[in-house]
């Protein structure tokens, strides 16, 4: 089956293709905080009945001996992704958000789905979607709170919070904003719930009173059209004036808390009471134990781009009022939970250091709930806490939780760390900072709730072969205690499919520093073969590679490529050094390392030197521009998402560099570092082919100085290249992307790699007469 395609592929030097969408405002205050390259069946199909099963995972759950076939690109479309799992207060059921394409494969449903923490039964829906997410239980566990986003006149309305009770009965709108209303939280007595919201007075209607109206001269006219006329011109004064995905900012709106009581049966939804309000944003909302005072985060500055990352924890009455600061760190805050006796409150945090750091990795802090200095539990565990890995199939549309989880007794917290290339759960003491392992394995621990009595948690998981279900744990376990698997959401599917975990590849570099990378074979691999080979490049360029579940690796290798991915110095999760040594050095010895990969890959033997292709996106498309000016040791390569200019890139990035965090001054001050590290100043050596794919509305890359730049100078060199061109696409297009986009970007890469690597015989990437 195929659709008609708004993908533009071009290959003449003149021609230009695509627009720009709309995108939603994004939620919240923290898009001042991602200044960084950082780049996250059928609803009534029936289940398997799911065995327990414990972690450490080393495959997927499907019994993988009778597959029928490889994983295909067009797999992507039955994929079911889990977010958002939530447990309830007495530990017996999980809410999670199921989420799957819609039936023209341009967007993304979601609905919640309930199913019982013993794993005797299979999940079943518990709401009818097709926009439903982020779920909370109510204290008593009888309601469930949470947000949809309504369809009204062909429009789809802001989304609203909802009530639904656990006895059945549909569910109830709660809010009514204007602008709609952020992820419900409960208060301790379940009568009210806090969210956040943006603020802002709507456009008025002056339609009735000019229609009443009749203009009798000419100033009577334009006063008239002038009252009907709602200008959209903007007038930017600030730095940073649009983001990835959201588009445009408003300045004028701000995110504030609102409470609203949850009406009773046959009452209508009751008015939201606004407890903050300003110039500022407030995100992340929390209840003290007691009810009377809500928590949140916010950056209390009027152009906090000018420093670097810093927001710290407040606490306002819950009757609104004067805020006051809890806790504050050289640096910002992230993901807090108040300890169960109400008196003191954990949060993952980032410090800043000094000088300035290009990646500063996070620790876990402890605050007296009253207020006080910061104790940092984990300065001396030198792994990322909080921290994830990189992948394409983390939920599109639905988010997850990660807050720190206090045990019982107030004697330790739990949280994720990333530590080389794995993600697990790990228990810190909250006296002396000790850190032991919670859960160990190849795999990435996605998210994670707990009970109301901190007895046990949910934990979403992937790996390699599995794309996330849902674990339980209990809290008071040791090392390596027992993970009950509840869930298998794409048993169906992949108890089709041959999939293969990766072998795992540990190297020496140039400078004796040791490299972890990550090597997927085909299906079906003879090591008395050789293979053509496709490198890799993760984005960030803070991030990492991992133990979890990768669509593109997996897809690449089914079509007959070996894939090597490697974890090159900036990565995380090897410790504060490793990910900040490239600072003011990117790229530069990242390069060695990714080449002494491919050296170590090649020493092998079963691969194909002639053969080798390059691909990365974001970070990794700049790398991927970086290497095809550096070595002609590659026969192709796909550059997605990418920078080619360092100076434009300053200039046009969603977010303002002021800071230094990669250049020690401003373009015009320093043009010869700008240009030293730019791939467009060497692009006249480049001899591979290559592909440039980009989003017409990537904030983050924008084209104009990376793809096009690349684009347009290898055309004006007579050498083989493409753009590809994907409309409405911002920077997020290969993880949360629309489905078709998304398949097709999938195509587009192995078919340049296949007509450059394989000896396919193709036309779609040749001039057009």
């Amino acid at each position: 089956m195929s659709l008609p395609s708004p993908v533009t592929l071009v290959r003449r030097a003149g021609v230009r293709g695509g627009g720009v969408g709309d995108y939603r405002r994004a939620a919240g205050a923290a898009v001042l905080a991602l200044a960084a390259l950082s780049w996250s069946a059928a609803p009534g199909a029936a289940q398997r009945h799911v065995q327990r099963a414990s972690l450490p995972i080393a495959e997927g759950g499907a019994d993988h001996a009778a597959a029928a076939r490889t994983v295909s690109e067009f797999d992507l479309f039955r994929f079911v992704w889990i977010a958002d799992p939530q447990i309830s207060p007495d530990g017996s059921q999980i809410v999670f958000v199921r989420e799957t394409t819609d039936s023209a494969r341009t967007g993304y449903e979601t609905s919640l789905w309930i199913v019982p923490t013993d794993g005797h039964a299979p999940p079943r829906p518990f709401t009818s979607g097709p926009r439903d997410g982020s779920p909370r239980w109510s204290p008593d566990g009888k309601r469930v709170a949470f947000t949809r986003a309504e369809q009204m006149n062909g429009s789809r309305q802001p989304s609203q919070i909802y009530v639904i009770g656990m006895d059945g009965g549909e569910a109830r709108a709660v809010t009514r904003m204007p602008h709609g209303a952020g992820t419900p939280v409960w208060s301790p007595d379940g009568r009210t719930i806090a969210f956040t919201a943006s603020s802002g007075a709507e456009p008025q209607d002056t339609s009735a009173q000019t229609d009443s109206a009749r203009a009798r001269t000419a100033a009577a006219a334009d006063s008239i059209a002038q009252a009907r006329h709602t200008s959209d011109v903007r007038v930017i004064s600030r730095a940073v004036y649009r983001f990835n995905g959201a588009g445009y900012l408003d300045p004028t709106r701000h995110t504030h808390i609102y409470t609203v009581a949850v009406p009773g049966a046959g009452e209508p939804p009751a008015t939201a009471a606004q407890i903050t309000s300003g110039r500022y944003d407030e995100d992340d909302v929390q209840w003290s134990r007691d009810g009377s005072r809500l928590y949140f985060t916010s950056t209390r500055v009027d152009e906090p781009y000018y420093a670097p990352s810093d927001n710290d924890l407040y606490a306002v009455s819950a009757r609104g009022g004067d805020i006051e600061r809890v806790a504050s760190i050289d640096g910002s805050i992230g993901a807090f939970s108040v300890s169960l006796d109400g008196k003191r409150i954990a949060f993952v945090g980032a410090l800043t250091g000094e000088p300035e750091r290009s990646h500063s990795q996070s620790d876990l802090f402890v605050v007296d709930a009253a207020g006080g200095t910061p104790r940092n539990l984990t300065a001396a565990y030198d792994y990322d806490i909080g921290g994830g890995l990189a992948g394409d199939q983390h939920a599109p549309r639905g988010g997850t939780s990660d807050d720190p989880l206090w045990t019982r007794d107030g004697r330790a917290i739990l949280v994720r760390a990333a530590v080389q290339g794995r993600t697990n759960l790990q228990r810190v003491d909250a006296g002396s900072g000790a850190v032991t392992a919670v859960t160990t394995g190849d795999q990435e621990v996605v998210g994670y709730t707990a009970d109301a009595g901190a007895a046990r948690l949910v934990a979403l998981v992937s790996t390699p072969t599995m794309i996330g279900d849902l674990f339980v744990l209990p809290i008071s376990g040791a090392r390596g205690a027992t993970m009950s698997r509840v869930t298998n959401v794409n048993d169906s599917l992949f108890s089709q499919l041959t999939l293969t975990a990766p072998e795992e590849l540990w190297y020496t570099s140039f400078d004796g520093r040791r490299i972890q990378g990550w090597i997927q074979k085909p299906p079906g691999f003879d090591p008395s073969h050789t293979y053509p080979v496709i490198l890799e490049i993760h984005g960030g360029p803070h991030a990492a590679y991992g133990y979890t579940f990768y669509h593109e690796i997996q897809w690449m290798a089914a079509k007959g490529y070996v894939v090597l991915y490697v974890n090159p110095r900036g990565s995380t999760s090897y410790g504060q050094e490793f990910g900040n040594i490239i600072q003011y050095h990117y790229p530069g010895d990242d390069y060695k390392d990714l080449m002494i990969g491919v050296d170590t890959l090649v020493a092998r033997g079963y691969v194909d030197a002639k053969r080798l292709g390059v691909t990365g996106g974001s970070g990794g498309g700049l790398l991927t521009n970086w290497v095809v000016t550096q070595t002609h040791r590659f026969a192709a390569a796909v550059s997605q998402r990418s920078i080619a200019d360092w100076g434009g890139f300053w200039f046009t990035a969603d977010f303002s560099l002021f800071t230094p965090s990669w250049f020690r001054a401003a373009p015009w001050e320093d043009p010869k570092d700008y240009a030293a590290r730019s791939p467009i100043t060497y692009v006249g050596n480049v001899t591979t082919p290559l592909m440039l794919i980009v989003g017409d509305a990537d904030y983050r890359t924008p084209a104009a100085d990376g793809g096009e730049q690349m684009f347009r100078a290898l055309k004006y060199l007579h050498k083989p290249t493409v753009m590809v061109r994907f409309p409405r696409e911002s920077h997020e297009l290969s993880r949360s992307g629309e489905p078709w986009h998304r398949v097709e970007r999938l195509q587009h890469i192995v078919g340049w790699f296949d007509k450059y690597l394989m000896g396919a015989k193709t036309t779609a990437y040749d001039v057009v007469e």
